[in-house]
């Protein structure tokens, strides 16, 4: 039976992971530059629960700390395997046939999928124009409202107004805000939860705190939407977060100066290359998260991308009839930029 239910299903492509590193200057997949601080290896190192035995079930140290970030408390967060899974158990929490899902038609790609995967309904709503969020597109829907903020792949941002205006319009609905690059940019609407029981704020590790290897994504909401969201975890899987990864989560919040000075450094070099791309050339969306979305006039997004990799140099393109002539490039380090801007350079030389 499962082969007939599969064929149904359009799973998620990631960006390409190469085994030989050493080849590549890798800007595909929106990973952090920079590792962990020794600081926080340190620390996990030090106080990694003995591999013998299962994971905490509770994590009651980073809970705290994560709430204490936001002046919430231990109950209005929940702990996952990665944002994805979190993801994945608000679509199973939070939506069913009857109560579908939202969210727009360029997004993280993972939306559709677990949609589908869990045999939801859903609409796509298109984006402007511009490749913006219409908030007003968005009120009165008696669905589950899933949004990106900066969104994915355009890195553009939806402001605070405009996400309240969106919660006010549906105070029937869970209204899933997904922050995966916020710390790049933006400020997070956990600030709005004391005023909306109906927001869910997703949140990871992967970006700004260099962990994307580790897994660890969380949660901020009302004590009721994380109770049906642990619900889920204990149906699914209560260990679902491993000990090492949970020590290291501990540690980089121990050492958030060190976070705070990547992303400063990220940002710079987001800035810098927008700069350095636009006089190019190139069109370059404005960006609030740690990659870029840029489309030259002269290259099509799939022969510059071929071109980019021939050169050793990855991004990351979309085919999507909209997006097509885009790729979106991940902000490395300073290096590995000038490397991406060599290679652009030698590509216009080559075509002349």
């Amino acid at each position: 039976m499962s082969r007939y239910f599969t064929r149904s299903l359009d799973p998620y492509v990631p960006g390409e992971q190469p085994e030989d590193l050493s080849r590549f200057v890798k800007l595909n997949t929106n990973e952090n530059p920079y590792p962990p601080s020794e600081r926080a290896l340190a620390f996990a190192r030090e106080h990694c629960r003995p591999m013998q035995l299962y994971s905490d079930l509770n994590v009651l140290d980073l809970r705290a700390a994560l709430a204490a970030e936001v002046g919430l408390e231990p109950e209005n967060v929940l702990l996952s395997n990665g944002s994805d899974e979190l993801l994945y158990f608000a679509f199973l929490a939070f939506c069913s046939g009857a109560r579908g899902a939202v969210f727009p038609d360029i997004s993280y790609g993972f939306y559709p999928v677990f949609a589908r995967l869990c045999g939801v309904p859903y609409q796509e709503i298109p984006l402007r124009a511009d490749l913006s969020i219409a908030p007003e597109d968005y009120f009165d829907r008696h669905q589950t409202v899933v949004l990106a903020n900066p969104n994915a792949p355009t890195g553009l941002l939806l402001g605070m107004e405009d996400i309240r205006a969106i919660l006010d319009r549906n105070r029937d609905s869970v209204v899933l805000i997904d922050e995966a690059y916020i710390d790049f940019g933006g400020q997070s609407c956990a600030a709005l939860l004391r005023e909306y029981d109906n927001l869910l704020v997703a949140r990871t590790f992967s970006k700004s705190r260099s962990m994307a290897g580790a897994r660890l994504g969380y949660a901020y909401g009302s004590a009721a939407l994380i109770g049906d969201l642990e619900t889920i975890r204990y149906s699914v899987n209560p260990y679902n977060v491993n000990s090492y990864t949970l020590a290291l989560g501990l540690g980089t919040m121990l050492d958030g100066d060190y976070t705070r000075q990547t992303c400063r450094s990220i940002q710079e070099n987001r800035e810098y290359t927008i700069e350095m791309l636009s006089k190019r050339g190139f069109e370059v969306l404005p960006s609030a998260a740690n990659f870029v979305f840029a489309r030259h006039p002269d290259y099509p997004g799939a022969a510059l991308y071929a071109a980019l990799k021939a050169r050793g140099v990855l991004v990351r393109h979309f085919d999507k009839p909209r997006i097509a002539d885009y790729n979106r490039i991940t902000i490395g380090t300073r290096a590995q930029m000038d490397a991406l801007l060599e290679a652009v350079d030698e590509i216009v030389r080559a075509e002349r």
